[in-house]
């Protein structure tokens, strides 16, 4: 009777996440806490998972050159992904510290503030996605013929890119106030759109044209829109603790320099990563295509689990700043050792299955013998350097909810350009390991970022920032 009892209280628990009936979380059981915020978050980090493995599934099927420029364009989206997260960040932090201190008021001017920068940020994007496309591909190694093939993929995203931005944004907002149910049903939008759409235009299904890998771009494209469209419905209907009206719409530079501070860090941090993830991808792209397409499809394999738990490590970076906005820096303390801990677990598992089924999993998205050799190898190592990237990820992140968004930026710099970016050539080059060194240097690098976050974690200086 008591195994029914629990197993009723967490249906009940999973139901109110996923309805998002309670946004407080400075106070009551810790685990119940991490259980409300992380359904929604890992299960809206399942949902943006699912955008690369859908679109890489069917790509698939029109043939090698086509899944290389859907890798290399997310290769240049990489330095997008990399803002947008970055404003997330500082997003999410600024908003969950407003909202621990009840100031909803304030948590509102923060989002418009917010929305304003990344429309003017896509714009800027918009702009190079028209006139360069091309030459993006080209300077990340495409062949001649591949980028004449396929560059409209290219210009499709970096045009239509302000609905990426947006989408980040707008769930950062929902996030730090602790409705990340509403995060997770905008994405759960997209990606039916997404999943309905991809075949239906990239095949050529039906009444509808055969647009090949063109199709991928505008499937994810009107998916995400419609998306975007749900979440300012529900910024503007009056029933969420965010509130948006029209005469907050003017530029408040104080507001956007407040923003910007604490946003630089989190932008940095993954525009150090990004640059890391392109040079990579060019050191790839040197072996031919097919190691490209094979490295790409892996790591699309690896997005798809390392996601849902970036969304426990959102989870952690909501509880930390809602709890030092209540004055509770121990209990946000804990709440981040918890959190670590179960994503821990987590991929443990994972990397178990990704070295007892590395080579099926690869053979069930991609046909072509090289690939599936290069993204077999790729998930072998990537599996011994899992465990450690649970501590890494959530200890990140625990800091970008404090508001010191400096400190990963730091470490990042030291563990992706002096430690990884080198490893990886040298063993490339010197070593003549080709892809492997890549991957050898991808682990290695994840591991030392665990170590060393952990120890500056554990001195405590994140309590003490003031945003």
């Amino acid at each position: 009777m008591a195994a029914i009892q629990k197993i009723k209280y967490y249906c009940q628990l999973f139901i109110q996440a996923v309805r998002g009936d309670i946004t407080e979380f400075t106070t009551g059981s810790i685990d119940k806490a991490i259980f409300l915020l992380a359904i929604p978050m890992v299960l809206e980090m399942v949902l943006e998972s699912l955008f690369a493995v859908v679109d890489i599934f069917f790509v698939n099927k029109i043939g090698i050159n086509a899944t290389s420029t859907v890798i290399l364009t997310e290769a240049s989206l990489t330095i997008l992904y990399s803002v947008a997260w970055g404003l997330s960040i500082g997003i999410t932090a600024l908003v969950a510290r407003r909202a621990g201190e009840k100031n909803f008021t304030a948590a509102s001017d923060i989002a418009v503030q917010a929305i304003l920068i990344g429309s003017v940020l896509s714009l800027v994007i918009s702009l190079v996605g028209i006139f360069f496309s091309k030459e993006i591909l080209f300077v990340l190694g495409a062949e001649l013929k591949v980028i004449e093939e396929t560059y409209l993929f290219t210009q499709i995203m970096l045009v239509g890119n302000i609905v990426i931005i947006l989408l980040f944004i707008n769930n950062a907002i929902f996030r730090g106030v602790g409705n990340a149910s509403i995060a997770m049903k905008a994405l759960l939008i997209a990606n039916s759109i997404n999943i309905v759409l991809d075949p239906l235009l990239i095949l050529g299904i039906g009444p509808f044209p055969q647009m090949g890998v063109v199709g991928a771009a505008v499937a994810t494209t009107i998916g995400r829109t419609v998306a975007v469209c749900y979440q300012f419905y529900h910024l503007n209907n009056g029933k969420a603790l965010i509130k948006l009206v029209s005469r907050q719409f003017v530029f408040r530079f104080k507001l956007i320099r407040q923003i910007m501070n604490t946003s630089a860090g989190g932008m940095f941090q993954f525009i150090i990563g990004s640059c890391s993830w392109i040079f990579l991808v060019k050191l790839i792209a040197e072996s031919g295509t097919a190691a490209v397409s094979g490295y790409g499809t892996a790591i699309r394999i690896c997005i798809f689990t390392i996601l849902p738990a970036w969304g426990m490590a959102n989870a952690a970076a909501t509880l930390v700043g809602q709890n030092l906005g209540a004055n509770q820096p121990d209990r946000a303390e804990k709440s981040v050792w918890r959190t670590a801990f179960l994503t821990f677990c987590f991929f443990a598992i994972v990397a178990v299955i990704f070295f007892v089924f590395g080579e099926p999993l690869m053979r069930f998205f991609i046909q072509d013998e090289e690939a599936v050799r290069v993204g077999t190898r790729c998930l072998y190592f990537l599996s011994t350097g899992y465990v450690f990237f649970a501590y890494g990820m959530v200890v990140t992140q625990a800091f970008n909810g404090a508001g010191d968004t400096r400190t990963p930026t730091y470490i990042n710099l030291f563990v992706f350009w002096i430690l990884q970016i080198p490893m990886a050539w040298f063993l490339t080059k010197f070593g003549q390991l080709g892809p492997t060194g890549v991957f050898i240097a991808i682990a290695v690098s994840e591991t030392i970022l665990a170590l060393v976050s952990i120890v500056i974690f554990r001195r405590g200086k994140w309590k003490l920032v003031k945003v």
